[in-house]
């Protein structure tokens, strides 16, 4: 029998011409990268637009991963930034994945009287999309882009941060770069600047973006800050730390940035009586 196939019957492969830049046409609708002020002290002069320049905040139109174990203040660290950049007149979509919207919004509002910002002069600029408390949206992927598109028109959004992206992929880790993927595509359309939270499991604890979030969250995202908390407990460690030995010890590092330089050193961190995070100096100063 003969088994001639008709080639001109047969789909041959098309270049996609759309997805062809020159360097000229690319840099054209590139964005100026400029610092966004986090509100958190220590911070904005970690990033550098040359070396020894500080950027003064993280690149505008990033998308960052916060991440590390429970109780390391990365929750703060998001609420402190959502509050600084409305009392810069900014729009921000704060998406409470983990806990419901009148929880988060109680915990940003300490967070504004702790930074000695009148919450009364920015609540307009906090839009939050409660998704914890409607698991429709949690396990319906398209529709929560569509909510965050609508609500990005309707508001005119700038910043997104996302509490916690871990959220949307529990259970389902296996679709966990699909999903990032996804957001992260989501934010560079709409011009976010962006904030993902994503839990780290205690057996990963150590100051890197390795299973930041379970699965390869760190390799997606334009840049990774890592927090680490360590009990000290020996002797060495107490040396190291010039710290007493009971005491714990918070620890920040920036784990890569791919738009613009940065601190790479490991740094102190402290929250403050009144729920503020600060980044200190780095490991071994005083």
């Amino acid at each position: 029998m003969s088994t001639n196939i008709n080639q001109s019957n047969v789909d041959q492969p098309k270049p996609f011409k759309k997805a062809i830049y020159t360097a000229q046409k690319a840099l054209e609708e590139a964005p100026e990268i400029t610092g966004v002020p986090t509100g958190i002290e220590g911070l904005d002069n970690l990033f550098y637009k040359k070396a020894n320049q500080p950027l003064n905040g993280i690149p505008r139109y990033s998308v960052f991963n916060i991440t590390g174990v429970s109780d390391t203040g990365k929750s703060l660290m998001a609420e402190q930034m959502a509050v600084k950049w409305a009392s810069l007149s900014f729009k921000v979509m704060f998406v409470t994945v983990e806990s419901p919207a009148n929880f988060v919004i109680s915990g940003i509002k300490q967070r504004a009287e702790a930074m000695g910002i009148d919450f009364n002069k920015i609540e307009q600029n906090i839009i939050l999309i409660d998704v914890a408390s409607y698991s429709y949206l949690q396990e319906n992927l398209p529709d929560l882009l569509a909510t965050f598109a609508y609500t990005i028109k309707e508001y005119d959004i700038s910043f997104t941060i996302i509490d916690s992206v871990t959220g949307l992929y529990e259970h389902k880790e296996i679709l966990a770069r699909t999903v990032v993927r996804k957001l992260f595509n989501f934010m560079k359309k709409w011009y976010q600047t962006a904030i993902f939270i994503s839990q780290k499991r205690s057996g990963h604890e150590t100051l890197t973006a390795e299973a930041a979030g379970g699965y390869a969250v760190g390799h997606i995202v334009d840049g990774t800050m890592v927090l680490s908390k360590e009990i000290v407990d020996t002797p060495y460690k107490a040396k190291l730390y010039h710290k007493p030995i009971g005491e714990i010890v918070r620890l920040f590092r920036i784990d890569g940035c791919r738009l613009t330089g940065h601190d790479t050193k490991t740094h102190y961190l402290e929250i403050t009586k009144e729920g503020l995070v600060k980044i200190g100096g780095p490991l071994g100063s005083e």
